[in-house]
């Protein structure tokens, strides 16, 4: 396995002096946004597709660093209900697979989207739950008129290009959870599979060994990110919480770097796991701890996963 770093946490800094930056500290690949929420600071779809000179300088300023793309990321919501909105980040979503065909990269990274509650909506509606009974008619709706028949499309366009897309499973979108995970793969093809992601997994209650054990060679991508589980307000209002993440006292949970929401020896399960079920590629730092500054939450969080990432083949059990 290898540490990287999902870039955007540099996007003040111009590609070059933040490439210099990462290889300095030890991370060895990056995975670029490449539009809607992540924004395309070093990595523009626009201005890369079919620009061979453009992309030849992209490579070739990560190469001469050592290091190499993991993924390209797009996170966004092409389902909303905003026919120009959902339009719009298609389109980035689009034209990063033909990025990611034509730059070598396996892998792109968006989220499932979540529609609205009905043809007439104006915003998307997460369903939590499963009563009164217009939730449930509602995820029928999203999931067969919607969600299904654009994956099904576009795990086609993905397959034709040579691209797998991992979905960061992620409350307040469709797929959020193991079980919608691999709903959407069954239908949908194997080419879909997930960026996982501990830290979303962490405060819905979920044990990360168990899902990577569920999910097996369906994940793509790693996100190294952690969450810190508040046990005095999650003990009074439980762990939905809508709260700004900026009020980090009050809230039920926060996201941490790595360490700071589990233990090393948590860490050293979910790597091992990852292991077990065949994964052996990247663990990209993606650093959204509110308490830290971005300097120091990515050296914190570099450090840590140098004590947990295993970096070598296991080669023969010779003593079995």
């Amino acid at each position: 396995m290898k540490i990287g770093v999902f870039t955007v946490l540099f996007q003040q800094k111009p590609l070059e002096e933040a490439l210099d930056y990462i290889v300095e500290s030890g991370v060895e690949m990056v995975e670029l946004g490449t539009g809607n929420y992540p924004g395309n600071a070093h990595c523009d779809p626009d201005r890369l597709l079919g620009n061979k000179t453009a992309q030849k300088e992209l490579l070739n300023a990560l190469e001469s660093r050592g290091l190499a793309i993991s993924a390209l990321s797009c996170h966004g919501n092409p389902l909303h209900p905003n026919r120009e909105f959902a339009k719009a980040h298609h389109e980035v979503h689009r034209k990063t697979v033909q990025l990611a065909s034509e730059l070598g990269v396996g892998v792109v990274i968006n989220f499932s989207g979540c529609p609205g509650d009905g043809p007439n909506a104006s915003k998307p509606n997460w369903v939590t739950c499963a009563w009164p009974p217009d939730y449930a008619e509602i995820l029928e709706w999203q999931w067969n008129e919607c969600v299904i028949p654009y994956w099904r499309e576009e795990a086609k366009f993905a397959k034709e290009h040579n691209v797998k897309i991992a979905f960061e499973m992620h409350p307040g979108f469709c797929v959020y959870n193991v079980e919608t995970l691999l709903k959407l793969r069954d239908a949908c093809g194997e080419v879909l599979g997930c960026n996982f992601d501990p830290s979303h997994l962490f405060w819905n209650g979920v044990d990360p060994c168990a899902a990577i054990r569920k999910l097996g060679d369906a994940i793509f991508h790693v996100h190294a990110k952690d969450c810190r589980i508040d046990p005095l307000n999650t003990a009074v209002n439980g762990c939905n919480d809508t709260k700004p993440y900026g009020d980090e006292i009050n809230r039920s949970w926060i996201f941490r770097t790595v360490g700071y929401g589990h233990d090393y020896q948590t860490w050293k399960d979910i790597v091992s796991t990852l292991k077990m079920v065949g994964y052996d590629y990247v663990l990209s730092i993606e650093h959204e701890d509110s308490l830290m500054s971005v300097n120091e939450g990515f050296q914190k969080a570099v450090s840590f996963l140098k004590q947990v990432v295993i970096s070598e083949k296991a080669g023969e059990m010779w003593w079995a």
